[in-house]
């Protein structure tokens, strides 16, 4: 090899990895400017609830630079250092709220995963036939659900749960939260169990299980990851309802979304106020996503490839 060649071969190795640096370089530079794009709101939010009014309406975004701490929208909670020993009935307020959006999203959830689940799995594996529905209609009915503005149900809801005895009630608000989320636990599920062979039933059935017990010792650990996905997304729906939340509720089972909105009033937003209470109700979220983050990857990664 010439010493023309190998300064030729060299060139274009260079040329290679400059191309393939600046490539990752932009690449890279996407992701953090979208990661800091996505993730302003919630510094926001945070960096408000320790404002004072001039900070907020001057628009002062760093601390320690552009405005001092205080802890102002946590003192309107009770929840701040100096009030966190004494009695404060805000904070129990906060804390019945807070109570309530957690009972409520978490068995609205683990409810509609259930029977989403066991809709799906059956969806997936058995022929139905209702008239002229067969299985891709009942699954498109189901989820076609979602194509009804919830205000539409707003009087018919009121109208039954008066009836029922169900207004101001956690359980009204589980059973309606389920009936909102089911349809989406149905659709993803059913696609987890159809990327999952019918072989690996097949032969646990020939080894003498039922189809239950084929269901809970090999289909269920397959799907798991697909199952805490659907779980997460539906607990993040349920939690963040607002319009069903304010119209069926009064005291007893108020939620957290409704304690954030009736920091409006008359005399403006307490916007410390209701960014303490925004960063008290995205934190519970936060920890969930991260904790289990693994299983949402591989849900969302589940049927992918196959």
């Amino acid at each position: 090899m010439t010493p023309r060649q190998i300064f030729h071969d060299s060139d274009v190795d260079l040329g290679y990895r400059a191309r393939w640096l600046s490539g990752r370089v932009a690449v890279y530079g996407v992701l953090l400017l979208w990661t800091l794009i996505c993730l302003f709101p919630i510094y926001w939010t945070l960096t408000t609830s320790f404002k004072m009014a001039p900070d907020v309406m001057q628009g002062r975004l760093i601390p320690f630079v552009d405005f001092v701490p205080k802890w102002k929208g946590w003192e309107s909670l009770g929840l701040s250092p100096r009030l966190i020993g004494q009695e404060s009935t805000v904070r129990e307020e906060f804390l019945k709220r807070f109570t309530n959006s957690t009972i409520t999203a978490l068995g609205s959830s683990a409810l509609a995963l259930v029977l989403g689940s066991m809709t799906a799995y059956g969806l997936s594996r058995f022929r139905y036939r209702f008239g002229f529905m067969r299985n891709p209609d009942i699954s498109f009915f189901f989820l076609s659900q979602l194509i009804l503005p919830p205000v539409v149900l707003a009087l018919p809801f009121l109208v039954l749960y008066k009836q029922l005895d169900l207004l101001d009630t956690r359980i009204g608000l589980i059973l309606l939260y389920t009936l909102t989320v089911l349809p989406i636990v149905i659709w993803i599920m059913r696609d987890q169990f159809q990327s999952i062979p019918v072989e690996l039933e097949e032969a646990a059935l020939v080894d003498g299980l039922s189809i239950w017990g084929a269901f809970l010792v090999i289909v269920l650990p397959i799907a798991l990851p697909g199952m805490v996905a659907a779980f997460i997304l539906s607990l993040v729906l349920t939690w963040n309802e607002y319009f069903f939340a304010a119209l069926l509720t009064s005291t007893d089972a108020k939620t957290l979304p409704v304690m954030v909105a009736s920091q409006t009033g008359s005399q403006g937003i307490n916007w410390w106020a209701m960014a303490a209470l925004s960063a008290s109700a995205i934190l519970p979220l936060i920890v969930i996503g991260i904790v289990l983050e693994r299983f949402i990857i591989r849900g969302m990664a589940a049927g992918a490839v196959r």
